[in-house]
């Protein structure tokens, strides 16, 4: 292998330089129309990608060529009186409630004649206890009776005696005297005997349990054969004329809105019925943890009103005029509420808007618009501000 090699390396060194520098010489020619055509391929190419390069870039509002902006509708809102509205929420109670306990000394409960979501009428016996012993003590004072006038009528039949015999000497005078008071001392056991039957017997009475008031029963926490006493809790709670309200928790700036006498209307929670009401006390304090106070609503008796349940009361806050404008046409995001307003340039620019009241037209807007302005009515929520648009008026 070393002498090939070495054959070829002579072999090389013999041909002419000559020769060599003749032949690199020798490249074809370029026709120069295929040059220019190149150079302008080249050129195009470079077009093309700044503009892909710039296309890439920051986005850049659609202002120049109306053509091609979005088509949106836009409506001018105008001002409406608008009736105000607070909707607040609370719970349901009795305006009055009555809890019923035991009046007496309390024993063993016989019988219980009413139950909760009854009616009952003043004076109603609402649960009977057992008198047995205590109607025993009543006979024994009567009795206590006889014996007090038994004496009083042997003491005044003495006095009547002694009487006669005073006139011929036979008694005293001094006589006279003790006789008249042992007389009048007979006639004070006879009323003490009295007072004490009238007292047993008022105590008899107290034994049961009864209604102090006309109105609805809320609560039964008493059973027969109960024992009960003076320390007992409240056997029953009476809703007295079955009178109902609701309890509403509003903000300071909300209670400063309203005053007693204003309507409202109450929606149970879990219902579509309405019921009007009243407010007839407006807290006279704010709580000042929640920084809110309550707004006391009457309500009449309905079955569907049940104490403790959650409720939804729209009250009314007087009229004002303010701009409204469909839901679809106000947005929000973390910075609050706000619109699209249409300029005279049509580019859409954003309005902050402060909402107010939620009527069967749409949404009350209270600052930020004076009804005059081109507002977006749909598709705001795919807009940039400072964006060009084709504003169309919204036909109804």
């Amino acid at each position: 292998m070393n002498y090939e090699t070495t054959i070829r390396a002579e072999a090389a060194d013999g041909v002419s330089t000559e020769l060599t520098g003749a032949r690199g010489l020798r490249a074809p020619a370029i026709p120069r129309w295929l040059t220019l055509g190149g150079l302008g391929v080249f050129g195009l190419l470079l077009a093309i990608a700044a503009y892909f390069a710039l296309a890439g870039g920051e986005p850049v509002a659609v202002d120049d060529d109306n053509s091609q902006a979005p088509s949106v509708t836009v409506v001018t809102p105008g001002k409406t009186t608008v009736a105000g509205e607070i909707e607040a929420p609370g719970t349901l109670a009795a305006r009055r409630p009555m809890p019923v306990g035991v009046v007496g000394e309390g024993g063993q409960v016989l019988r219980v004649t009413v139950d909760a979501g009854d009616w009952v009428q003043q004076g109603q016996v609402l649960a009977v206890i057992d008198r047995s012993v205590q109607v025993q003590q009543a006979e024994a004072q009567a009795a206590q009776i006889e014996v007090a006038r038994a004496d009083a009528n042997l003491a005044q039949a003495n006095l009547d005696r002694a009487a006669q015999l005073v006139a011929r000497g036979f008694v005293s005078k001094a006589d006279v005297d003790r006789l008249t008071a042992t007389r009048d001392a007979a006639v004070a056991r006879v009323k003490v005997a009295q007072a004490q039957l009238a007292e047993q017997r008022a105590r008899n009475e107290r034994l049961n349990i009864y209604a102090p008031a006309t109105g609805y029963v809320l609560a039964r926490n008493v059973e027969p054969g109960q024992t009960v006493g003076a320390g007992s809790t409240a056997l029953f709670t009476i809703a007295s004329g079955g009178e109902m309200e609701m309890l509403a928790q509003l903000s300071e700036e909300q209670l400063a809105k309203l005053s007693v006498g204003t309507m409202a209307t109450i929606i149970p929670t879990g219902s579509t019925q309405q019921f009007s009401g009243q407010v007839w006390q407006i807290a006279p304090v704010i709580d000042q943890t929640s920084r809110q106070g309550t707004a006391r609503i009457a309500l009449s008796f309905a079955p569907e009103l049940r104490p403790g349940g959650f409720a939804t009361a729209r009250i009314n806050s007087g009229s004002f005029s303010a701009t409204v404008l469909p839901e679809s046409a106000v947005l929000a995001d973390a910075e609050g509420s706000f619109v699209y307003v249409v300029g005279s340039d049509n580019k859409a620019m954003r309005r902050a808007v402060k909402t107010g009241a939620v009527t069967a037209n749409g949404i009350a807007i209270t600052e930020g618009l004076n009804g005059t302005e081109r507002v977006v009515l749909r598709a705001g929520g795919f807009l940039n501000p400072g964006e060009t648009v084709n504003p169309q008026p919204f036909k109804k």
